[in-house]
């Protein structure tokens, strides 16, 4: 028998969660009987690490995702959709919240460590570090409205269903609105592999036969959720672990990828493409259960990914080989090309993601967008899609795209990434960008060497791989630009490195090992979730 948590009745969120639930209330319309409201089922789906070329959608030549594939000749893709941060907690903090993780705090995935840290702030400093950086929040607060707490007001049955990392008991899925969450885990990836024997706690009832993918068992259980909840309009949060370290993965795919490859090719890690092959085959299990309830004509599917693939190679690439795979692990795990870097890195490669959206009778299938959108977008647009109302007085980061969906146009400015730590595998320093229309700029945090910000100015039209700075070109574009990013830092009461009035080089200290920065995202520190 499966075991799926759920919210119990009796259960209380806290004291903020009854004031939360009765603020939705007023806020609200009488709720409707679910079975006669008319709205629409969501799914979500959200893979872990996948990059913007890791479909063949997108362009792959070497993965093998016909399921996904289908799912993009059905709806709309994205070729400009964004991460809100180059790392998964504080991507996934701006979906459920609508706000910039600049805002929330949790600007780096450490919300899997015992320490729980509620208030933003600067790390403490020591003289071996030049810049103090922030210091993460740890866990998504309960005070936040979140989007499956509305969608549940609303009449909808919500479950959670994957990787969370927001927090544990008493910030797991079971606080922040949802009914039903499996398997109940507040860790960075899978528990200890993808291929059982797993290692989850004896008490989460999380059990695999051996050679069990753990992607197959969290398809069932989405599907499960499906064929329950058929009558009903229901929100299935799908959040993959795939393609997250540990690099693993079955046999059978790793050996069908070996042959496969083609040394001129970038992406040619016969690992990491057998995860994506049994991504791919979970997304169509559920999406076949869709169609088998007969519902997915009045299903809304959303596919997206929290941050950009791991194409890290060197030191990168070598703190991140799988035991079972040591020798395919030789090449990155991926590569974002043309696109610059990858996970951890506010280039291109490490926030610009895959992003479909089927809107039955809305999107024509097929339809490529180019506009640009961000993850703080999906708590406003999929509230307006389902016609229920942000509730008074929450007010999100985000938009709603539904004007755009239905083919007018997109009133947006400007979009941000705030990511305030230091990331030795990506070679990323604490930094601030903005995207105003084809101009992309990065304040890089008192980079320079008296301390103060170093700025760097990209045209992605003409340069997708952010190969040439124009800041000094074009220094009133700059100026504006960095302009925006001051006042945007200001509206989200941002944390913003400094650089630390203690710091002394390297000449100047006594010698002594490494001091570790409690700050920083760095793989050294385990921050990256690896």
């Amino acid at each position: 028998m499966r075991q799926v948590h759920q919210r119990s009745a009796l259960q209380t969120d806290t004291a903020r969660g009854a004031v939360a639930v009765l603020t939705l209330v007023l806020a609200m319309p009488a709720v409707l009987h679910a079975a006669d409201s008319g709205r629409p089922n969501i799914l979500f789906i959200l893979a872990d690490d996948l990059g913007w070329r890791d479909l063949g959608c997108y362009g792959s030549s070497y993965y093998r995702t016909p399921n996904i594939d289908r799912l993009a000749a059905r709806g709309m893709r994205f070729t400009q959709a964004y991460a809100a941060n180059p790392l998964c907690s504080p991507t996934r903090s701006s979906v459920l919240t609508g706000l910039w993780p600049a805002r929330t705090g949790i600007t780096a995935p450490v919300c899997h460590l015992p320490q729980v840290v509620l208030e933003k702030g600067l790390v403490k400093g020591n003289p071996k570090m030049p810049v103090l950086v922030a210091n993460s929040v740890t866990r998504l607060k309960t005070s936040y409205v979140t989007l499956p707490e509305v969608l549940r007001e609303a009449g909808y049955r919500t479950g959670h269903f994957g990787k969370w990392h927001l927090g544990a008991e008493p910030y797991s899925p079971l606080q922040h609105g949802f009914d039903v969450d499996w398997p109940h885990w507040s860790g960075p990836g899978p528990a200890g592999s993808y291929v059982a024997p797993w290692k989850y706690p004896a008490g989460l009832g999380v059990k695999g036969k051996p050679g069990e993918h753990i992607e197959d068992t969290l398809a069932s259980h989405v599907v499960q959720f499906i064929r329950e909840n058929k009558d009903r309009p229901f929100f299935a949060n799908y959040w993959t672990f795939s393609v997250h370290a540990p690099y693993d993965a079955k046999d059978e795919l790793v050996a069908k990828y070996r042959g496969l490859v083609n040394p001129s090719n970038p992406q040619r890690n016969p690992v990491y493409a057998a995860m994506v092959e049994s991504l791919d085959d979970g997304v169509g299990r559920v999406l076949a259960a869709l169609e088998e309830c007969g519902i997915a004509d009045k299903t809304i599917v959303v596919f997206f990914s929290d941050n950009g693939g791991v194409s890290w190679s060197g030191q990168g690439a070598a703190k991140h080989k799988s035991v079972r795979f040591q020798a395919d692990m030789k090449a990155p795990p991926t590569s974002n090309l043309p696109l610059r870097n990858g996970k951890a890195s506010l280039y291109e490669g490490g926030v610009r993601e895959p992003c479909i959206i089927i809107w039955p009778s809305v999107t024509r299938p097929g339809t490529v967008n180019d506009s640009v959108i961000q993850s703080i977008d999906w708590m406003p647009t999929l509230l307006d899609m389902a016609g229920v109302p942000i509730p008074r007085g929450v007010k999100p980061d985000g938009i709603s795209l539904v004007s755009m969906l239905k083919g007018g146009s997109l009133a947006r400015d400007a979009i941000f990434t705030h990511f305030p730590h230091d990331t030795p595998a990506s070679g990323q320093h604490p930094g601030t960008s903005v995207r105003q229309g084809d101009w992309k700029l990065i304040r890089l945090f008192a980079q320079n060497d008296e301390g103060s910000d170093r700025l760097e100015l990209y045209n992605l039209h003409e340069d997708p791989g952010e190969s040439k700075n124009r800041a000094a070109e074009k220094p009133e574009i700059a100026r504006e630009l960095n302009e925006r990013i001051t006042s945007f830092l200001t509206e989200a009461e941002a944390v913003v490195p400094v650089r630390n009035p203690k710091y002394r080089p390297a000449s100047q200290q006594s010698p002594a090992g490494p001091i570790r920065q409690s700050g920083a995202a760095g793989a050294g520190d385990r921050r990256d979730g690896k």
